[in-house]
């Protein structure tokens, strides 16, 4: 018995190494290859996380680029696994139970500035400007992040340090998109109050108080700016000679994340609304609330 086990034993090892040979990718490019079924199965998922609602098969397929007889064998697929769902009584499909675990397990791992600073590298050598990442602590906007760009004027800026609301494009993006409405106004406006009326006292010197608002009506209008154009912008108010710009970053239920800067020297920096800096940034902190899960046009909670 002992010596048939011994002899059989080679045959089963080979047996099985000619099973994981044939399993193996026989070239880099058929790695790569993936399961093209998957993929495809996939964007009816897509689909219906774009949608505002259940969808009906025909729209739900068209939206996923396929038939609706194609569609319809994913569907009873993802049904099984818990992926989607269908109401009974009008046959729409929306996401499932399982969809709905696997969207908040990845959203509870995910650390908001910790992917910002991922995209900083590439924002730097885009823009040329220094740039930070400010997010709302105990008194307002705090910076946490800062990557100065090579042959920039210093700033005196630390990590730490709060933003004032009024007087620098963090502090104008917090106040415009933390400030609307809900237990984050009840925050923001007694603060905005206060430093205006810090700010009432100043001499009106020229240069220095440039784009510093003296008035609520001036408040007002700045934070209408600031959402008009999806992020805030100032131009010498907090810095003589240094203008910068703010981009907001929200998460998946609405509220404000974290804020992305650039700055530098007016001299070199664009400040128009519609420059390359300000582009780059707006692109940049959209693709990141996206990635956190936002959807545009979200209302944030009360």
């Amino acid at each position: 018995m002992s010596d048939t086990s011994v002899s059989d034993a080679p045959t089963h090892r080979g047996r099985r190494s000619a099973a994981v040979e044939s399993d193996a990718p026989e070239d880099a490019e058929h790695a790569r290859a993936g399961i093209q079924s998957v993929e495809v199965g996939f964007e009816l998922l897509n689909a219906l996380s774009r949608a505002t609602g259940a969808l009906m098969l025909r729209d739900l397929a068209a939206d996923a680029g396929m038939s609706a007889a194609k569609a319809h064998r994913y569907l009873v697929s993802f049904q099984r696994m818990g992926l989607v769902m269908q109401d009974p009584v009008s046959t729409r499909y929306d996401l499932g139970p399982a969809a709905l675990r696997l969207g908040l397990a990845s959203l509870s791992r995910i650390d908001a500035v910790k992917l910002a600073r991922e995209r900083v590298p590439g924002l730097l050598a885009e823009t040329g400007h220094t740039l930070a990442i400010a997010v709302w602590g105990n008194q307002g906007p705090t910076m946490v992040h800062w990557a100065e760009a090579p042959q920039t004027v210093p700033v005196t800026l630390r990590l730490g340090d709060v933003m004032p609301l009024l007087t620098s494009a963090t502090g104008r993006c917090f106040a415009a998109f933390m400030g609307e409405e809900g237990r984050d106004a009840q925050r923001v406006a007694p603060m905005i109050r206060d430093e205006l009326a810090r700010l009432r006292k100043l001499p009106d010197n020229g240069l220095a108080l440039m784009d510093v608002p003296r008035t609520p009506q001036d408040v007002q209008t700045i934070l209408d700016e600031t959402r008009q154009h999806g992020l805030g912008r100032v131009v010498h108010s907090l810095l003589p000679g240094v203008g910068g710009f703010c981009a907001p970053v929200f998460d998946a239920q609405g509220r404000l994340a974290l804020g992305l800067v650039v700055l530098g020297s007016v001299a070199t920096l664009e400040t128009d609304w519609h420059g390359a800096p300000a582009a780059a940034l707006l692109r940049s902190a959209r693709q990141l609330s996206a990635d956190l899960g936002h959807r545009a046009g979200a209302a944030p909670p009360a």
